[in-house]
């Protein structure tokens, strides 16, 4: 390629035109240009506050507890498991229980939620035991976390005295006079604890062998809460019937198999024994006899069911199953004519009631 090249020079205020050779055309020179590009990578830290989930569920129970008059009560020195239950469930939660008797505190303990499987919401448990009585408030309480929020709960019961005596009335006569009557002792539920509550307490006592005495300690007040004590039905083919058990000295009135009623005997003393067996009823005589029977169902020659005075709470009779001149009417009207009356012992040995073997 050829160039042209024009020079315009200016020489003292003339002008030239100057016209250069034609040359021969330079060889091109290439330049490459690398161009290094730097990236720099900024971190940025986003910083996200968490908003805890709501409590939309909140519950909290007593077990054990019964229900007397208008108050879900126990007796002091019971074992009451609390259970409470938060939607939803979150890990690692812990629920601050707070137990406080007539107001003051007595207890308090940090207890973990935890899940139910299948279930939407977490479950904590504790069991309280005080020997306070009077009214128990427990308190759940549960401050808002990074994951769950803030949630109070309570509940209340009554902590009735464990004991009760002859004369005495108020919750705890009539939660000793509910149980004994879930248990099938022969009890009117007059909340007074009296002449029959006593007599009821001895027949649990002797049902459970633990001698005669009429009077509701903690042991006794114990054992009815807990349900112990069971009569043996042993002719439960017999329709509505009577089965006398000497080795305990109890009387129970049966219906088939469920036991009706349970009632303290004195039957025959070692030189007069009860005779023993199955028999029915023949005879049957209201009012007293002349010999001072009272309301007597016969059940074998002169052989009878019925009240008397005095009843001790050991064998004392001439062979009848006595019974406190309180209870003889209502057996009287509970039985009928031809119904079955069955007595026996049910230990391998026979008791004296005084502690020796006979």
């Amino acid at each position: 390629m050829v160039f042209l090249s024009l020079v315009v020079c200016a020489l003292g205020g003339g002008s030239a035109l100057l016209f250069s050779a034609p040359q021969a055309a330079a060889t091109p020179t290439v330049s490459t240009t690398v161009t290094t590009t730097t990236l720099t990578t900024t971190t940025v830290t986003t910083t996200t506050t968490s908003t805890p989930l709501p409590v939309t569920g909140v519950a909290i129970r007593a077990d054990r507890l019964f229900r007397v008059d208008h108050l879900h009560a126990t007796v002091t020195g019971q074992r009451v498991p609390i259970v409470g239950t938060i939607t939803p469930y979150v890990p690692r939660q812990r629920v601050l229980l707070r137990a406080y008797v007539r107001g003051h505190l007595v207890t308090d303990v940090l207890v973990n939620l935890k899940p139910v499987k299948g279930k939407s919401y977490g479950v904590y448990r504790w069991t309280l035991h005080t020997r306070r009585a009077g009214t128990v408030t427990v308190r759940a309480f549960h401050a808002v976390s990074a994951k769950l929020g803030e949630f109070r709960s309570e509940l209340r019961y009554t902590n009735l005295p464990s004991s009760a005596n002859f004369g005495q009335t108020g919750p705890i006569v009539r939660l000793i006079q509910q149980r004994l009557a879930a248990l099938h002792f022969y009890i009117p539920q007059t909340g007074v604890y009296d002449q029959k509550t006593g007599l009821a307490i001895d027949t649990y006592h002797r049902l459970l062998g633990w001698g005669v005495s009429q009077v509701a300690d903690t042991k006794t007040v114990d054992a009815l809460l807990a349900g112990k004590g069971h009569f043996i039905v042993r002719f439960p083919h017999q329709g509505f019937h009577a089965e006398g058990d000497l080795s305990i000295q109890v009387l129970a009135l049966i219906n088939g198999s469920k036991v009706s009623w349970l009632l303290p005997i004195s039957s025959g003393k070692p030189s007069t024994p009860t005779v023993l067996g199955e028999f029915q009823i023949y005879y049957r005589e209201p009012e007293y006899t002349s010999d001072g029977m009272y309301f007597s169902d016969f059940f074998h020659g002169g052989y009878a069911i019925h009240g008397y005075d005095p009843s001790p709470d050991f064998p004392a009779s001439h062979g009848c199953m006595r019974l406190p001149m309180v209870d003889a009417i209502p057996v009287y009207n509970r039985l009928a004519l031809g119904e079955w009356v069955d007595t026996y012992y049910t230990s391998n040995y026979r008791y004296d009631w005084v502690g020796n073997d006979i």
